[in-house]
């Protein structure tokens, strides 16, 4: 029988039993204490009947270590892993082990003793469990083979005998059927029924009856405390009701008031957000108007802030208010409609700026309308406004050429516009000075017009700049709030956690004078709204009540443009770094493609005027003049934006190379005329050439300015004085100077052209020493001139005018050097190859003239006689010959190139006299051939060294004789 915890035979613990007195230290316990055997045993249940113990193990140790499949048996566990190979070894013991005596033990068996008392004590009071177990376990198979015989349907669950089926199965209607004469039978069997009914009440009455009498203590206790019970219910009963009327006075002296204000306060503040709302919808209510009046205006930025923060404010405070359901899109549709205006606006702003008179002195049309346009363009990445202003520059620069010359061809009133109806030509029929006029007008514009663009797009880029440096600090400052935030999210967890460990609740550990901040940016925030009033003074909340002109996410931060317009820069830019970036650098190259506008306008203007052969006509003086004024505003035009453009270089350097090829051929005709007439006399030298070479000496290559009423009165000189030193020249030479000078004084006009100029004048003094060689040594000049013959006087003159230009070489040289570049200084070996041909030619000239007097000592020496009279008419020839030769070179050739050319003709004369002397086996024997021959000879010295210069020349006379044997 099951007994309750009051009657329960289990020794109670209290402060007197000396069995719970005992403290055991806990670091002795070697194992747990087992828990003490229950006392009242509970009802058996079948999962308990069944459960598996190790005690239901049926096998033993030497049944699982014998092994069946094999047909001998180990004698050992191990042989079963290790095969039958093993051999068994004693075990050696280990030395880490202690040695486990029976001393071991007996602190454990002390700890144990008085906990082995108490069990033996409670099986004296309990029955064994196993014992009691085995009863119970007997009763409930018996109680359960009595249940059996109750049929299954009266332990369902949903037994009821409402249910037909149910009823016809417990009473069947056959045993109550007494028709045909068989109601003795259907009594019997219905009293038959009820017998079995009431044997199955009996059966569940005894289950019943035993499951209480296992119970009965349980049921005792329940009956006897059951008063105490009522009268605990009843106390219980009064103390909540004193508590109630307790709660009920305190809440209605303390609370009642106290909430009554608190829903007043709720209901004052609900009506102030509704007012707030409704405030703000009537804001909203206006945003249509005020962009109306916004872009009247050409406020197009606050028209897009407006509608952005209207936006914003339907998504966030007014969504779902169905009044409002269409102004979203319609916003829309009239944020698309302002950027289509933007763009013409901007196309009609480039138009007026470009298109304004180049006169007017302001280098930006209305900054703040241009800034406005600038920062609404960006605002909505309509960043194609560049192409625009690009192409308003093209159209612009085509109609500053096309002004300009309108008005020079009105001007001038030599061009009848009825007759010439076309600008193009109208304007060929200009004049170079008139072209010129133009040329230089139209640079002069294009210059202005450059600065003005320069100007505008300085704007445009600063603008550009200012939005990426609010950008970059934006992103800053957002880094830093997120480091702060971070730092207090850390802190404001671990509060959290220690409140909570506290047991705190959190709205009691903060204020809310910690949170007004938070709460105050986001009601701010929520009731930002465009054209707020102030709000009235009577107003509960102020951050509540509190409007915006721009939204949230608008805050903008003032800057300066280099023009001095404040600008403010607003937060909702979308575009990012990388695309502000790449928009400034397409400023920098639009201001770069405006230069090349301006020359590629420039090049074509030119090219319209060079289609007649203008430009390759013109003098050197004219090309020059327009050479320098191309160049200036070429740099003019780097200076601006700081990129040289190439196509008018290119185009300046393809006229210099044509008028390069021009200039070269007009003076190599010029020069190849001169020499086809030069008859190879001396020629006056005039005043002004002696003043060029005079020029030359100072260092000064160029061609002197002509003097006024000075030059007439001046003689020509008969030698050029070049440095101390006289030279007899030609006409041709004088000339070939001066286009020397002419190719120097180009090259310093067109530095451009410094290397075709040297290779052109490297030509023409190699066409000069070739064709001057054809006339001269290869006697060409008898048939192109008509000179009877080429005489000793032309070869001198030939050759001394080849000497002049000898001189001057080196100075050519040294001009250009100080011109070319330095990879470029290899073309000077021209000059070097220049100078050996004229050295060479000039030795053959002086070998000639050598050749002439050879072959007349060959003529006359043959004949000679060694007989009277003495000088013989052979010697005497000889003499008149040598002082012709003398008469003809004496004044062309310096001193010392006469003595060393008498020397080689001496030597040749030698030789001769030599030859003809063996010949007639005439002999230094003192005897008379041998004074006749030494007559002659002295007549022949005395008549050489007579001649002007020659007196010293050492003739050496004794070489004629044959040296004795």
């Amino acid at each position: 029988m099951a007994s309750s915890h009051s009657s329960s035979p289990v020794p109670q613990g209290s402060s007197s039993d000396v069995f719970f007195k005992i403290e055991v230290d806990p670091s002795k316990h070697i194992r747990p204490v087992p828990s003490l055997p229950d006392v009242c045993p509970k009802e058996p249940t079948v999962t308990d009947q069944h459960r598996w113990t190790v005690y239901h193990s049926k096998v033993n140790l030497p049944a699982a270590l014998n092994d069946p499949r094999l047909a001998k048996r180990e004698s050992d566990f191990f042989t079963k892993t290790w095969g039958l190979n093993f051999v068994d070894t004693e075990v050696i013991p280990s030395f880490y082990l202690p040695q486990i005596s029976k001393e071991h033990f007996t602190v454990y068996q002390q700890e144990i003793s008085q906990r082995e008392k108490i069990h033996e004590r409670c099986k004296n009071i309990c029955p064994p469990k196993d014992t009691f177990e085995r009863t119970l376990l007997h009763t409930h198979d018996k109680s359960r083979t009595d249940l059996e015989q109750v049929p299954k349907i009266f332990m369902k669950p949903d037994f009821a005998l409402d249910d037909s089926l149910t009823f016809n199965s417990v009473l069947p209607w056959s045993h109550f059927n007494t028709a045909g004469g068989k109601g003795n039978r259907d009594a019997a069997s219905s009293k038959l029924l009820q017998e079995k009914l009431s044997h199955y009440l009996d059966i569940v009455e005894v289950n019943i009856a035993h499951q209480i009498s296992l119970r009965s203590e349980a049921f005792f206790h329940a009956m006897t405390s059951q008063h105490e019970l009522q009268d605990y219910l009843k106390k219980t009963s009064q103390a909540v009701k004193m508590l109630r009327d307790k709660i009920a006075q305190i809440d209605k002296v303390m609370c009642e008031g106290s909430l009554h204000i608190l829903r007043l306060a709720l209901t004052r503040n609900n009506c102030v957000k509704v007012y707030n709302k409704l405030k703000l919808m009537a804001t909203v209510h206006q945003t249509q108007p005020t962009v109306q009046v916004l872009l009247s205006t050409s406020e197009f930025v606050g028209a897009l802030d407006l509608i952005a923060t209207t936006q914003e404010v339907l998504q966030q405070e007014l969504q779902g208010i169905h009044s409002f359901r269409h102004l979203g899109s319609q916003l829309c549709e009239l944020e698309k409609l302002i950027d289509k205006m933007m763009i013409a606006e901007f196309s009609t702003y480039s138009h007026s700026d470009l298109n304004r008179p180049l006169e007017d002195d302001c280098q930006v049309l209305e900054e703040e309308r241009l800034v406005s346009l600038v920062f609404g363009l960006l605002k909505q990445r309509k960043l194609n406004f560049l192409e625009i202003y690009g192409e308003k520059m093209i159209i612009t620069a085509k109609n500053i050429i096309k002004q300009c010359v309108i008005n020079k061809v009105s001007q001038t009133e030599e061009i009848d516009t009825d007759v010439v109806v076309k600008l193009a030509d109208q304007m060929r029929m200009l004049n170079f000075p008139q072209w010129f006029d133009l040329l230089k007008d139209i640079f002069s514009k294009f210059a202005i017009f450059l600065q003005r663009v320069k100007a505008t797009l300085n704007i445009i880029h600063s603008v550009v700049l200012s939005v990426l440096d609010k950008n970059q600090r934006t992103r800053e400052l957002e880094d830093i709030s997120q480091q702060k935030n971070a730092a207090k999210d850390n802190s404001l967890d671990t509060e959290v956690a220690y409140l909570i460990h506290e047991g705190m609740f959190i709205s009691d550990a903060f204020g809310e004078g910690e949170l007004t901040p938070i709460a105050v940016d986001t009601t701010s925030q929520r009731n930002a709204s465009p054209n707020s009033e102030p709000c009235s003074s009577d107003s509960v909340s102020e951050p509540e009540c509190t409007t915006d002109s721009s939204s949230s996410k608008e805050h903008t931060s003032s800057s300066a443009i280099p023009g001095g317009v404040d600008i403010m820069v607003s937060e909702d830019m979308k575009l990012t770094d990388s695309e502000l970036g790449k928009l400034a650098n397409n400023i920098q190259e639009l201001l770069y493609s405006a230069s090349d506008i301006c020359h590629d306008r420039a090049v074509k203007f030119l090219m319209s005027r060079a289609k007649d052969g203008f430009l390759e006509k013109l003098n050197s003086m004219e090309f020059i003049t327009l050479s320098r004024l191309m160049e200036t505003f070429i740099l003019d035009t780097e200076q601006i934006c700081g990129r040289k453009s190439m196509s008018l270089l290119g185009a300046l350097q393809s006229q210099a190379n044509k008028f390069v090829n021009r200039f070269h051929e007009e003076r190599k005709t010029k020069l190849s005329l001169l020499l086809d007439n030069e008859r190879w006399k001396q020629a006056d030298v005039p005043a002004e050439f002696q003043d060029l070479v005079d020029s030359i000496s100072d260092g000064k290559i160029a061609l002197p300015e002509k003097k006024s009423g000075t030059t007439e009165e001046r003689k020509p000189a008969e030698v050029l004085i070049v440095e101390g030193q006289q030279y007899a020249v030609v006409g041709t030479v004088l000339l070939l100077i001066r286009i020397i000078l002419e190719y120097c004084q180009c090259v310093d006009n067109i530095p451009s052209v410094t290397t075709d100029m040297l290779t052109r004048l490297s030509d023409l003094l190699k066409y000069f020493n070739s064709r001057s060689c054809q006339l001269v040594l290869g006697a060409g000049a008898l048939q192109v001139v008509g000179l009877k013959t080429i005489t000793t006087k032309n070869l001198a003159l030939s050759s001394r005018c080849l000497q002049l230009i000898v001189h001057y070489i080196p100075v050519i040289r040294a001009h250009f050097e100080a011109r070319l570049p330095p990879k470029q200084y290899s073309m000077l070996r021209h000059f070097d190859h220049i100078t050996k041909d004229y050295h060479d030619h000039i030795a053959e000239i002086s070998a000639k003239l050598v050749a002439i007097m050879d072959s007349l000592f060959d003529k006359l020496l043959s004949k000679y006689e060694v007989k009277a009279p003495v000088p013989s008419a052979c010697f005497r020839n000889i003499c008149k010959q040598m002082t012709k030769m003398h008469e003809a070179i004496f004044d062309l050739l310096p001193e010392e190139q006469t003595q060393m050319l008498f020397l080689r003709i001496n030597a040749s004369y030698k030789l001769h006299l030599k030859k003809q002397l063996s010949h007639l086996n005439v002999i230094n024997d003192g005897g008379p051939q041998n004074g006749l021959v030494t007559a002659d000879v002295a007549f022949y010295t005395g008549n050489l060294q007579a001649l002007k210069g020659l007196k010293d020349l050492d003739l050496n006379m004794a070489e004629i004789w044959e040296q004795k044997r």
